[in-house]
C-alpha cells in the first residue's frame, strides 16, 4: 500500500484565504487534502475582476500585519519572495479628505506625522500622539501574542492569568473614539484616527478601543500592496498547497457536510451532483452562518448564530477610467461631516447613510499593470447596512424591510455621491464622463456570490460578546471531526487574522489526531545572538540613586529619634 493512501484525509470546503492556507499546513502535516470551491476562481473575496486591461481587487486591497502573512509562508518552508510575492509600500498611507476641504495625510513617516498633527493640536498634540501610539503598541502586541496565536475553546480560555492580567490594557469596553478622544482633543484627528474601524465592519462608536491595533500597524509597518493584486498572495498560498499534493476541484459546490448515523462526526462530504466524498476530518471555509444552516442538519447552534450581530455590507464600484485621476493617491478616504449619524445609518437603520463615508482606492498608482498606460482603476466601498430578511418584516424604526431597502435606489444615490463629493473635494473633474466601464457589488450579489449570510462582507460583528471566547469556536460545538476557518470564528475577519486562524484551526486538527504540528521550530535552532545585541537591563537604582536614599534615610532617623 502506498504512503499516500495511509495519510489521513482531509476535505475543506471553500477556497477562500482561511481554506487554501488551511489546506497547505494540513498537507505539510501529510494529510490527503482535498479542496472543494463552488467558484471557479480561488481567494473567495480576495479575488481579483478583469476587464480588458484594467484589474481590481474584489475585496481586500490593502496588506496589514504583514509579520502574519511572512510567519504562514516560513510555516511552510518557503518566503513570500520565494514564491514571486513582491510587496510594494503605499506611501502615504492615505490622504483623508473632509467636507471643508481639509485633507489630512496618514504617514509612517514621522516627520511628517510631527507637521501633520502640530499643524493642527501644537506640540502638546504630537506628545498626545506618541502617546496613542503606545497605548496602540499594547494592543497590537497583547493581542497578538494572547487572542491571535491562542485558540479559545471555551470560557475557561479566558481565565488563563497571562490573559487575565492583560484584559484592561486592551481597553474591551471602551470604544475606540473615546480612547482616541483622551489623545486627540479636536473632532478632527479624532476622526483620522478612529475611521480604520470600519475594517472590522463596526462603527468607531461601539467597536472596542483594542482596535486601536489597526492604526498602529499602519503608522508603525506601513500599508502594503502585492504587486499583480492581493490574489498573488493567495495564489502563492494556492501554489505551495498543490507542490504538496492539494487537489482544488473549481466550481464544484458542496450540497451538505455527511454526517455518520449518530450525528455526531462528520465523515465527509455530499456534492450537489450527487457524489459523496469521505474524509478523516471536514474543515469549512465557506462562510459559517451559511454553513451551519445549510450544509448541516437543522440545529439551534445555528439558528442562535443567524441571531448574531452581522457586520456591515458594501457598495463597490469598480470603475474603468479611460484617463489617470492625479488628484487621487493610492488609498483615499472620504468623511462625511455628520460622522456619527453615518454610522449610525448604517449600523442602526441597515442603509447607505444620507451622507456616506466611503473608501477610494486607485491601485494602478502603485502597480501600474492595474490599468492599460495612461488610464486609472478605480475600486470604491462605500459601506452600507446588510440585508435584512424578509421574514424579520420589520425593521428597528418600525418601517417595513421591503420599503427600507431599495437596493438600486441605494447604489445610484452612492455613484452620485462618490462623483460629486470627490470632485469637490479633490478638485479632479468630470469623473463620470471618464469612466468608460462599471462593475458593481451590492449586499446581494455578495450574498449571492459568496454565500455571504445577510450579504455582510466581514462575516459576524467583533463587538465584546462576539470576540475570545464568546466568538464561534474553530470546532463545530457538537460534532467531531469538523472544524471551520474564516472570518466569523476566533480570531476574526481581515486576510492576517484569517491566516492567524488557519494555524489555529490546523493545529486543533493535529492534535486531534495525536499529531506533531511541522512549523514548530526545534529547540536551540535559534541563531545565537551576538554579546552585543544581548539585551540587559540598568538596575532599577544607580549607585547614586542608592547613595542618596541611604543619606536621607540617615538623615530622617537623625531628625526624628525620640529625645533621651
Amino acid at each position: 500500500m502506498s504512503q499516500r493512501s495511509k495519510s489521513k484525509t482531509a476535505i475543506v470546503v471553500g477556497a477562500g484565504v482561511g481554506g487554501v492556507a488551511t489546506a497547505a499546513r494540513l498537507a505539510k502535516a501529510g494529510f490527503d487534502v482535498t479542496v472543494f470551491e463552488k467558484n471557479n476562481f480561488t481567494g473567495g473575496r480576495c479575488s481579483l475582476i478583469h476587464h480588458e486591461g484594467y484589474r481590481f481587487d474584489q475585496g481586500p486591497s490593502l496588506l496589514l500585519l504583514p509579520g502574519l502573512f511572512k510567519e504562514t509562508f516560513n510555516d511552510l518552508g518557503t518566503s513570500l519572495e520565494a514564491e514571486g510575492v513582491e510587496l510594494l509600500k503605499c506611501e502615504p498611507n492615505y490622504n483623508i479628505w473632509f467636507d471643508d476641504g481639509e485633507s489630512f495625510e496618514l504617514s509612517t513617516d514621522v516627520a511628517r506625522m510631527k507637521l501633520e498633527v502640530e499643524k493642527l493640536e501644537g506640540k502638546d498634540g504630537f506628545e498626545r500622539y506618541l502617546g496613542f501610539l503606545q497605548e496602540a503598541h499594547r494592543h497590537y502586541e497583547i493581542s497578538v501574542a494572547q487572542v491571535l496565536k491562542r485558540n479559545f475553546t471555551s470560557l475557561l480560555s479566558m481565565a488563563s492569568p497571562a490573559f487575565v492580567r492583560h484584559l484592561f490594557a486592551l481597553h474591551p469596553f471602551e470604544s475606540i473614539y473615546s480612547r482616541a478622544s483622551k489623545y486627540f482633543w479636536t473632532e478632527r484627528l479624532r476622526r483620522v484616527f478612529t475611521f480604520g474601524s470600519m475594517y472590522m465592519g463596526m462603527s468607531p462608536f461601539d467597536a472596542p478601543g483594542t482596535y486601536s491595533l489597526l492604526q498602529y500597524t499602519e503608522l508603525a509597518e506601513g500599508i502594503w500592496y502585492p504587486r499583480g493584486g492581493f490574489h498573488s498572495v493567495v495564489n502563492a498560498l494556492v501554489n505551495i498547497g498543490k507542490n504538496l499534493g492539494v487537489d482544488y476541484r473549481m466550481s464544484t459546490p458542496v450540497s451538505s457536510v455527511r454526517l455518520d448515523v449518530s450525528g455526531g462526526h462528520a465523515t465527509g462530504v455530499i456534492l450537489e451532483n450527487g457524489e459523496t466524498i469521505s474524509a478523516d476530518v471536514v474543515v469549512i471555509n465557506a462562510d459559517l452562518v451559511y454553513a451551519c444552516n445549510n450544509l448541516l442538519p437543522a440545529s439551534s447552534h445555528g439558528r442562535s448564530l443567524q441571531r448574531r450581530s452581522a457586520s456591515c455590507s458594501s457598495i463597490s464600484f469598480y470603475w474603468a477610467m479611460d484617463r489617470k485621476i492625479p488628484e487621487l493617491t493610492t488609498h483615499n478616504i472620504f468623511l462625511a461631516e455628520h460622522y456619527r449619524e453615518s454610522f449610525d445609518d448604517i449600523f442602526k437603520q441597515q442603509l447607505i447613510p444620507r451622507e456616506p463615508s466611503f473608501y477610494l482606492n486607485v491601485p494602478s498608482r502603485v502597480d501600474p499593470s492595474a490599468a492599460p498606460e495612461g488610464r486609472d482603476s478605480l475600486v470604491v466601498l462605500v459601506p452600507v447596512g446588510h440585508l435584512l430578511d424578509e421574514d424579520q418584516g420589520i425593521g428597528r424604526k418600525g418601517l417595513k424591510v421591503t420599503e427600507k431597502q431599495d437596493w438600486e435606489e441605494m447604489v445610484a444615490k452612492a455613484r452620485r455621491t462618490v462623483f460629486s463629493t470627490v470632485e469637490a473635494r479633490t478638485g479632479a473633474r468630470d469623473l463620470q464622463g471618464a469612466l468608460v466601464k462599471e462593475i458593481v457589488n451590492t449586499p446581494q450579489s455578495w450574498k449571492d456570490v459568496f454565500n455571504l449570510d445577510k450579504g455582510a462582507i466581514l462575516g459576524l460583528s467583533h463587538s465584546f460578546f462576539n470576540v475570545l471566547s464568546f466568538r464561534p469556536k474553530t470546532k463545530h460545538p457538537s460534532i467531531d471531526r469538523l472544524h471551520f476557518v474564516g472570518a466569523s470564528t476566533h480570531p476574526g475577519t481581515g486576510v492576517p487574522i484569517v491566516l492567524a486562524g488557519a494555524k489555529l484551526s490546523s493545529e486543533q486538527v493535529l492534535e486531534s489526531f495525536g499529531m506533531s504540528r511541522p512549523w514548530i521550530t526545534a529547540p536551540g535552532s535559534r541563531q545565537r545572538v551576538k554579546d552585543i545585541d544581548q539585551i540587559r537591563t540598568l538596575p532599577l537604582l544607580s549607585n547614586i540613586h542608592i547613595a542618596a536614599l541611604v543619606l536621607a534615610v540617615l538623615v530622617a532617623i537623625f531628625l526624628y529619634r525620640p529625645a533621651m
